[in-house]
């Protein structure tokens, strides 16, 4: 059978957002992100067109676009947003992904026989905007990989179909770096070469350019020739991670307990980043030692830095802790959780934080979770 695979994203989610409620921000450059010292979470295409894009300081954005306008922005509105377009899409399709908050890929295989795919993807879309006044693109083709590229292609609220045949003709054009896994350094390492377009990387056999970028080198082939097999994988929320640790002798060593709770929220922060999830509630547990258990939690501001977590679980714990006795189990547990891009909190984080998280980060993917923290939640062998 033969593939119907539709990639849809939400124009400028987080602009297009905060352009519901107030007119006054359409048509001008709008900045969603942090302070100064903050980065672009995301821009309006006003503000594109001045160079500005996300993850940029906020500080370079100004000087491309001083006339520009800054909005902290609102996570749970977006959140909120998210999770109706989500099951809108649910109830009309049979199978459906959800890569980011704003990004969505269907599974229409075989349906053409009842429908024809791409008008169904039309009224899909045009449920969307209607139902929440968000603009949306989409491309339909054989693959995740070219409906992405297309959609891309098609915004801003565009419309594309890709048929098989049209596939190489469509990518042969374009640059290199349209294609999702060619970040900076792999498009200057392939420039350096003269390999600046798809059509250029197709012609490259498989073989030196797994040479030329490891492992990843026959994806990235099988990409520039329009090949991708991933299957769309059906959606589900989580709804909370946790962690929890039981004494072997109860304690009452209060600096002990806040080490050992930091030592959790970073590593549960973590995992919230490699799952790609941002979390607004965080419940701090503690069971003393004749067993009462007691709970107390707080919202927060959308996140997974865990130099925020950590602080507002030892906080919790300092207002939960009122008995003084000694306690038998402490736990952490991070809940109403949203699928998204690694984000941490692109409101509030500086550059330099963002900085240091993507470095932690990478030091414990490759050497292993333990290898780096805080050294508040290290244990130095009291």
């Amino acid at each position: 059978m033969k593939r119907a695979i539709v990639h849809m994203d939400l124009d400028a989610f987080f602009v297009s957002c905060e352009r519901l409620g107030n007119n006054k921000l359409k048509g001008i450059p709008l900045i969603i992100g942090g302070g100064d010292r903050g980065v672009v979470a995301s821009c309006s295409y006003e503000a594109r067109r001045f160079g500005i894009r996300s993850a940029m300081p906020i500080r370079m954005a100004l000087r491309l676009c001083p006339e520009a306008k800054i909005i902290k922005g609102d996570y749970e509105l977006y959140s909120n947003l998210s999770h109706t377009v989500t099951e809108i899409i649910q109830e009309r399709v049979p199978i459906m992904e959800k890569a980011s908050i704003d990004e969505f890929y269907l599974d229409l295989s075989g349906m053409d026989k009842f429908f024809g795919c791409y008008q169904w993807t039309k009224e899909i879309a045009s449920a969307i905007t209607k139902e929440t006044h968000l603009p949306i693109s989409f491309a339909l083709s054989t693959n995740k990989t070219v409906s992405k590229i297309g959609t891309g292609e098609s915004k801003p609220v565009g419309k594309m179909e890709i048929k098989e045949l049209e596939i190489q003709p469509f990518l042969n054009p374009l640059s290199v770096k349209k294609i999702p896994m060619v970040g900076d350094k792999t498009f200057q390492l392939l420039s350096r070469i003269g390999i600046r377009t798809i059509h250029t990387l197709s012609e490259v056999p498989m073989l030196v350019l797994q040479q030329m970028i490891g492992l990843h080198g026959k994806e990235l082939w099988k990409k520039a020739n329009g090949i991708d097999e991933n299957p769309v994988i059906p959606y589900s929320e989580r709804k909370s991670i946790s962690t929890e640790k039981t004494f072997a002798k109860d304690t009452i060593d209060i600096h002990e307990l806040k080490r050992i709770l930091t030592g959790m929220a970073e590593k549960l922060a973590y995992q919230l980043r490699q799952e790609k999830w941002i979390t607004s509630t965080v419940v701090v547990k503690i069971r003393y030692a004749n067993f009462d258990t007691e709970t107390k939690q707080v919202r927060v501001a959308y996140t997974s830095a865990d130099h925020t977590l950590s602080r507002v679980a030892l906080e919790l714990f300092n207002k939960l802790y009122t008995r003084r006795m000694r306690i038998r189990l402490i736990g952490l547990r991070f809940t109403d959780l949203v699928h998204g891009n690694h984000q941490m909190n692109l409101f509030e984080d500086t550059e330099e934080q963002m900085k240091l998280y993507q470095t932690m980060d990478y030091l414990k993917n490759r050497f292993g979770a333990d290898v780096v923290g805080r050294a508040s939640g290290f244990d130095f062998g009291r």
